[in-house]
């Protein structure tokens, strides 16, 4: 246990003086179980750690060879016999008894409370307990472009709401733009700005991010949904393929032929790696909808992503694309239109492109707008940059 204590310390100590994320004003902390869920390198232990920095408490990282042997349930009661009374748990994806072991601690100390940070893939609802009723779940993003510009200690700017946006984005723009040179900064946000870790060096960064895509998909995926070698080995085969032409308009049959897989593996395997926070699924429908529905377009979950595969031949254009769907579906609903690029909230309709894009596409679409490249808006052509500003 020492140990454990000692590394809790240490890592306290770690993230002294780093950046709030969006969510931690967010969060409801006088919950009694908070499980925080997110792709890996999103922030969250960072996030955990800052809350304990401020309250007290003790860290414990469920991937430590110390439960190979140990159950949880048993430490946090010897911590509660010392007098502690705040947990902060993370990885608890990769601990066996996690839902178990958490619904116990609950029922059994009504003034203990505990925060922990899971897989983006992790569904509360399975597991030895259904903790749906007892847990207050959030989901962290990667950085908005907001954000980005905040870390870099360039610009402190509030969030807009989409409908802020739509109707004020002239005068915002030309607020924003006239203190900061917004293109060149976005242009780097889309190439190393998403993930918080690309502060600790830019030129390692497509190395741990590489990294991280693979203990995504080799240790997260494969250990909450029980995947075997072969299946794990036809997703990488599935992200290859995918990754050579995004955003990737599929033929699931075709797709299905080339990795000798049958079409509901393939289904299902891409709709994991949609709730790992790897791809994006792009769908007519979001809600009530099974994995069963072939989605009408696959893009990789963000720009960062798209130069990590593909960093000698990406499209500006995809970008773009990849772009707005990532920043504008944290905040809201985003489906494929009949017309145009993106469907959002059932209500507004949106084509993606560049300066000299033209209406054409979208003529006669009841709310419709351009999302362009640009600097300064006009009418309804919205600086691209924009939406990285909703959260």
């Amino acid at each position: 246990m020492k140990r454990l204590i000692d590394r809790s310390v240490q890592k306290a100590k770690d993230v002294s003086g780093r950046q709030f994320r969006y969510l931690h004003d967010d969060i409801d902390w006088n919950q009694r179980l908070i499980i925080l869920l997110g792709h890996r390198g999103s922030g969250k232990t960072t996030m955990l750690l800052q809350k304990m920095n401020q309250g007290g408490g003790v860290y414990i990282s469920l991937d430590d060879f110390y439960f190979e042997s140990n159950r949880l349930i048993h430490l946090v009661d010897d911590l509660y016999q010392k007098g502690i009374r705040s947990v902060f748990l993370d990885e608890i994806h990769t601990y066996k008894y996690w839902s178990k072991d958490l619904k116990q601690l609950t029922d059994d100390y009504s003034d203990l409370k505990i925060v922990a940070t899971g897989s983006s893939i992790l569904n509360i609802s399975k597991g030895n307990a259904d903790l749906s009723r007892r847990a207050v779940i959030y989901h962290l993003q990667g950085l908005s472009f907001r954000e980005f510009l905040q870390f870099e200690k360039i610009s402190s700017l509030k969030k807009l709401t989409l409908n802020e946006i739509i109707k004020n984005h002239h005068e915002i723009s030309t607020e924003i733009s006239d203190k900061i040179d917004i293109i060149k900064n976005f242009e780097k946000y889309l190439k190393f700005g998403y993930y918080p870790f690309y502060i600790e060096g830019k030129k390692s960064y497509y190395q741990k991010l590489e990294e991280t895509v693979k203990i995504v998909l080799e240790n997260d995926i494969a250990h909450v949904e029980e995947l075997n070698y072969s299946t794990v080995r036809l997703m990488k085969k599935m992200m290859y393929f995918i990754s050579q032409s995004v955003p990737f308009t599929p033929n699931i049959s075709k797709l299905a032929e080339k990795l000798d897989a049958p079409r509901n593996t393939v289904l299902r395997l891409l709709d994991l790696l949609h709730e790992a926070k790897i791809l994006h699924l792009l769908k007519t429908n979001s809600k009530g909808i099974s994995y069963l529905q072939k989605p009408e377009k696959i893009f990789l979950e963000n720009t960062n992503l798209m130069y990590l595969f593909s960093i000698d031949k990406v499209n500006i254009g995809n970008i773009r694309e990849t772009f707005f769907l990532n920043q504008v579906s944290v905040k809201h609903e985003v489906n494929s239109p009949k017309y145009g690029d993106f469907l959002v909230d059932q209500s507004y309709v949106f084509e993606i492109g560049g300066a000299s894009k033209t209406f054409h596409q979208i003529s006669g679409v009841p709310n419709s707008y351009l999302a362009i490249d640009i600097e300064h808006g006009n009418g309804n052509k919205i600086p691209l940059w924009m939406f990285g500003f909703l959260y």
